[in-house]
């Protein structure tokens, strides 16, 4: 499966950005989508999970209820949608994908076997 992220910019503390991951081959509802994120000269972060079947969502606690994650295996699509950002959010943002990830890996960037390339989201203060 190919990934494409879109959707970052610059945007103001306070102020509310959506980013969409479309995917392209494969079953796309077979796999589990995560979104992860790098800042300069930090690792890669894991921000948010999301199960095949949207029931299950797994988020970090830096963005807990203010980030919030959808998908529409129709369009194959999964969104982040980010409220109250901070310039702590501040990073280059990007979604991955796992048919094979277990559960206690979905908060590992190893578990991936997918990635877009990043989309860069950068808030100023």
């Amino acid at each position: 499966v190919q990934l494409q992220a879109s959707g970052g910019g610059l945007v103001q503390a306070g102020d509310s950005l959506t980013l969409s991951c479309a995917a392209s081959g494969g079953t796309f509802s077979n796999y589990v989508v995560g979104w992860f994120r790098q800042a300069p000269g930090k690792g890669r972060e894991f921000v948010v999970a999301i199960r095949w079947n949207s029931q299950n969502t797994y988020y970090s606690d830096s963005v807990k209820g203010r980030f919030t994650t959808a998908r529409d295996n129709a369009k194959k699509s999964v969104y982040l949608q980010m409220s109250s950002l901070q310039p702590e959010d501040t990073a280059a943002y990007y979604c991955a994908a796992s048919r094979t990830i277990i559960l206690s890996s979905i908060r590992n960037e190893n578990g991936y076997q997918y990635w877009g390339q990043g989309t860069q989201v950068t808030v100023s203060s």
